[in-house]
């Protein structure tokens, strides 16, 4: 099961890194695929761990949940802090201001949960 929420949230990397070869760059709506991707894969460890996620879209409480489980996830609190914003803000007018520094770095922290995950989980399968 938690190879579903993995699949999905390689969907949202694929679609933010996609959208970076649009003109002018959806900067918000990468922002926003990247926060998607991130609550995916931290979804996907509590899965793993038959752990029921909860119904929320707040990453530092889910990023919390996974560190319960190991905490070498606590790494990846400060990734998850500068995604959070990104999940509804994002969505809707707003004065949140972003620009493609803040889009490359969400990026990044995406990728950054999405290796770290993906290598926990894989060590996980290995033993």
């Amino acid at each position: 099961m938690h190879k579903e929420w993995l699949e999905f949230a390689a969907m949202d990397l694929d679609s933010a890194q996609f959208l970076l070869g649009m003109r002018p760059v959806p900067v918000e709506i990468i922002c926003y695929h990247c926060e998607q991707a991130a609550e995916k894969l931290l979804k996907a460890v509590l899965v793993a761990a038959d752990v029921e996620p909860p119904k929320t879209h707040d990453l530092i409480q889910l990023c919390k949940k996974c560190a319960e489980l190991d905490e070498e996830y606590e790494a990846l609190a400060d990734a998850c802090i500068e995604l959070s914003p990104y999940g509804v803000q994002v969505r809707y007018p707003s004065n949140l201001d972003l620009n493609e520094d803040d889009m490359q770095c969400a990026l990044n922290m995406c990728r950054r949960i999405d290796a770290a995950v993906r290598g926990k989980l894989a060590e996980k399968e290995e033993q």
